[in-house]
C-alpha cells in the first residue's frame, strides 16, 4: 500500500500553525491513522515492536504535507510510563546538513510539549528516539 497524504491548512506568512501529535507506545497515532495498542516498559521493547512491524507500518502511514513557514509541533505523550521526547531533521545526510532542525526530550507520561521550528522546502523525517518510532516522512513545499 502506498503512503497518502496528511496535509496541514494554509496559512499565512508570518503565522505560526500548531500541528498535533499524539505518541503512544512505539508510534505518533495521527500519520499511522490508529493507535495500535501497543505496550512498552522501555526502548527495547520498541525497537521489538518495530523490528517486526515497523517497516510496514511506515509504508503504509500518511506523509505529513505542510507549506514552509513557522511551526509549533504539540507533542502528548499519551499513557507511555516513561520519558519521551521529539525530533524533527532533514531526511538523509545532506538534508540534515542543509534543513532546519529541532528536538528535545523530558515529555513524561500525560504531559504535552511544543517544539517550535520554522521549516524550509525539503524532505525531512520525524521520529522519538526515546520511544523509538519509524522515521515518518515530512515534506515542506510551495
Amino acid at each position: 500500500m502506498m503512503a497518502t497524504a496528511f496535509t496541514a491548512p494554509a496559512q499565512a506568512a508570518d503565522e505560526v500553525q500548531v500541528i498535533e501529535l499524539t505518541q503512544t507506545a512505539c508510534q505518533f497515532v495521527e500519520v499511522e491513522s490508529k493507535d495500535h495498542g501497543y505496550t512498552s516498559n522501555s526502548k527495547a521493547d520498541c525497537n521489538e515492536i518495530n523490528s517486526k512491524t515497523g517497516a510496514e507500518r511506515l509504508a503504509n502511514s500518511e506523509v505529513l504535507k505542510l507549506k514552509p513557514g513557522k511551526y509549533i509541533f504539540r507533542v502528548k505523550n499519551e499513557n507511555v510510563p516513561y520519558a519521551l521526547g521529539f525530533w524533527v531533521r532533514g531526511d538523509g545526510l545532506v538534508n540534515r546538513a542543509s534543513l532546519p532542525s529541532v528536538s528535545g526530550g523530558g515529555l513524561t507520561q500525560g504531559t504535552t510539549k511544543d517544539y517550535e521550528i520554522t521549516l524550509k522546502a525539503g524532505e525531512y523525517v520525524f521520529s522519538c528516539p526515546l520511544n523509538p518510532t519509524p522515521d515518518y516522512k515530512l515534506v515542506v513545499e510551495g
